[in-house]
């Protein structure tokens, strides 16, 4: 039975980009796969711990040894690569927030990084490749080529290496300039934004077209 991760990390709730993305993403695959399961995360609504003094070096140390800070922590993270390798799509959510990601989403991709249950320590080899991971992104301005501020999105440019070493390999549907509306500054750029907008929309619609078809 095919299965379908769902993670969301935008504070914004209703006026989120993010979530009706993923929201809209989520939708197309129930459509295409209409005996299929879903597990939703929202890391806005619970965050998880970040990494600490106390229990953040679980992943170095062998689990007979850990302290219960440190079992905690680790336990945490077991149930995070789990929920993944249930998974045959993993949809998360990625708003920019000050030219990074959310740091609700540091932390989950921190908690991920485990040798023998994400990562070969031998071989290096990654064990949680072999899904489609689908990343709905959302940026308020632009920072594409010949832009002024081009190359300060630290979100996308991140995130396929911080998960490099658990094999997961990020598609990108981005949706720029969600600014353009409710900023002054930003009115001449509205046209832009709605096609950004549009074009990530009708991406998500072709996702499982096929499957539909």
């Amino acid at each position: 039975m095919p299965h379908l991760l769902h993670i969301d990390s935008s504070i914004q709730g209703e006026q989120s980009v993010t979530r009706k993305l993923t929201a809209r993403v989520a939708a197309a695959w129930r459509a295409a796969h209409p005996d299929g399961t879903v597990t939703y995360r929202d890391l806005a609504a619970e965050p998880l711990p970040h990494l600490d003094a106390f229990g953040g070096l679980a992943r170095l140390v062998a689990p007979d040894e850990h302290t219960p800070a440190q079992a905690e922590s680790w336990a945490v993270s077991e149930e995070l690569v789990n929920e993944i390798k249930r998974a045959d799509v993993l949809l998360l959510g990625l708003p920019l927030y000050n030219y990074g990601p959310p740091s609700s989403v540091k932390s989950w991709v921190d908690h991920l990084i485990v040798p023998g249950l994400a990562f070969d320590p031998a071989t290096g080899t990654g064990l949680l490749g072999g899904r489609e991971f689908l990343v709905l992104a959302a940026r308020g301005g632009g920072y594409g080529e010949g832009t002024p501020r081009e190359g300060w999105d630290h979100a996308e440019q991140w995130l396929p290496h911080g998960l490099a070493m658990t094999g997961l390999e990020p598609r990108f549907i981005t949706a720029e300039l969600t600014l353009a509306a409710s900023n002054p500054a930003m009115e001449s750029l509205i046209p832009l934004a709605e096609e950004s907008l549009a074009a990530a929309e009708r991406e998500i619609d072709g996702l499982w077209a096929r499957a539909m078809a």
